[in-house]
């Protein structure tokens, strides 16, 4: 049992992030009116994402950044407001649209993951807040194992 508590610590502080809020370019906190918009069910609308919302890219080295986009369509009758985009840790910069996507428009999710010091399996989350149905709250993940740098 001790060398379980042993081994998950390790496996935590070797793999963790430090959670930062306002990492996307311009802040990511909505104002009050991105806010009111996440409150009235009457501007909600639909989501379709174009691609998966859980991607593998694999192995890459150690101190590379790995590039990520995920593609949405606006599939309901409604402007798509995306008030915030979070990344799960500090290590992962993303940002999103700026201006509202209107009906049947597409867009995209960026983020940006630093390997550095991140050796082994990754595993991160997007949080996205915007006006849609069912939910504000859309999640994207993505997977990379970063092999350590040979010297």
């Amino acid at each position: 049992m001790r060398l379980l508590v042993i081994m998950l610590a390790g496996l935590l502080i070797s793999t963790g992030c430090h959670i930062r809020e306002n990492r996307v370019p311009g802040g990511n906190k909505p104002d009050a009116e991105q806010e009111a918009i996440l409150k009235d069910s009457a501007n909600y609308t639909t989501i379709g994402w174009l691609d998966s919302t859980f991607r593998d890219f694999g192995r890459i080295s150690e101190g590379q950044k790995l590039e990520v986009s995920f593609r949405f369509k606006n599939t309901g009758t409604k402007p798509l407001v995306i008030t915030r985009v979070q990344p799960s840790c500090g290590c992962t910069v993303a940002e999103q649209p700026n201006a509202p996507v209107l009906p049947g428009g597409e867009g995209q999710i960026k983020a940006s993951f630093n390997s550095e010091g991140r050796t082994g399996p990754n595993h991160k989350t997007l949080f996205i807040y915007a006006n849609t149905r069912g939910t504000t709250n859309n999640e994207l993940q993505f997977t990379v194992t970063v092999e350590k740098k040979k010297w």
